[in-house]
């Protein structure tokens, strides 16, 4: 395992042909593999468009169980031939149960285990509880062949906990798969800064990057902004896309620096769980 880590995010635009999604994240893939990124991440439900924005039975079939999922068995042997790390996001059917998921594909293109989306968002354009249900994974962080990375899905990256507990986990990465636009409730709501600053946020109280992949372009006015990113563990962007493009960036930070910048400012070592614990008591 190298003192460095280089993360990639990918950014484009999505229709129905699944095929035809998947070949862009291969494309992209390739591409930012090829420019050296060691881990690689996709934007939330690639495989088509954002489906969740109305309540319709018929998008239940989109559903696939985890280790039968097109994007899942298309992009295993990717990461196998170019030696990444991809946390791919799908719809997943468990039995009766659905989930928004990762699976989180190592190096060698094996299976670390997959995540299942613990908030659940419900609101106009974002009408995600009546497809999924919250995950019961609890949150997740995997060893990879180039350390330890923690994924939060989307609504996750909201909420400091999620990302307060991937560190404690002792996460040295994490990153947010996202599907994130314009509010139809509210043509003037405009949510790309603030979604940057709660996540600028989890990178500087956690001393640790931070990488978001978002979608771009119109599904049915549903305006997709893009703006992917990468911030180093100060919550500085180190690089970014625009609210259009189709592309990745790259960005490589060095673990030691990281490690040794989280010991110096001390959010570990002063931490009061005995003062939290009175606070998380049931009523």
């Amino acid at each position: 395992m190298g003192a460095t880590i280089s993360v990639a995010v990918l950014q484009a635009a999505f229709g129905e042909d699944i095929q035809a999604n998947i070949a862009t994240i291969d494309r992209l893939a390739r591409d930012a593999a090829a420019a050296g990124a060691q881990v690689i991440l996709p934007p939330e439900l690639f495989q088509g468009p954002y489906f969740c924005k109305i309540q319709e039975e018929e998008h239940f079939a989109l559903a696939s169980p985890a280790d039968e999922h097109p994007c899942v068995l298309t992009l295993a042997p990717l990461a196998r031939e170019l030696g990444v790390v991809i946390p791919v996001s799908i719809f997943e059917k468990d039995g009766p149960n659905y989930y928004n998921s990762v699976v989180m594909l190592d190096a060698d293109g094996g299976v670390l285990g997959t995540y299942r989306k613990s908030h659940i968002p419900d609101g106009p354009g974002y009408q995600e509880k009546f497809y999924f249900r919250p995950g019961d994974t609890g949150f997740k962080v995997w060893n990879t062949a180039f350390g330890r990375i923690g994924v939060g899905i989307c609504w996750d990256q909201w909420f400091p906990e999620a990302a307060r507990v991937m560190t404690l986990q002792g996460a040295e990465l994490l990153l947010y798969p996202t599907a994130i636009g314009s509010e139809p409730q509210d043509e003037s709501l405009e949510t790309s800064a603030r979604w940057r600053r709660a996540m600028q946020g989890h990178a500087v109280s956690n001393v640790i990057p931070v990488a978001a992949a978002n979608r771009v372009g119109d599904e049915d006015g549903q305006l997709f902004y893009g703006t992917s990113f990468i911030c180093d563990h100060t919550g500085e962007v180190m690089v970014e896309l625009d609210r259009e493009e189709t592309d990745f960036r790259l960005w490589s930070f060095d673990r030691v620096e990281v490690e040794r910048d989280r010991a110096a400012w001390g959010f570990f070592r002063d931490r009061r769980t005995d003062l939290y614990s009175d606070y998380f008591k049931p009523a």
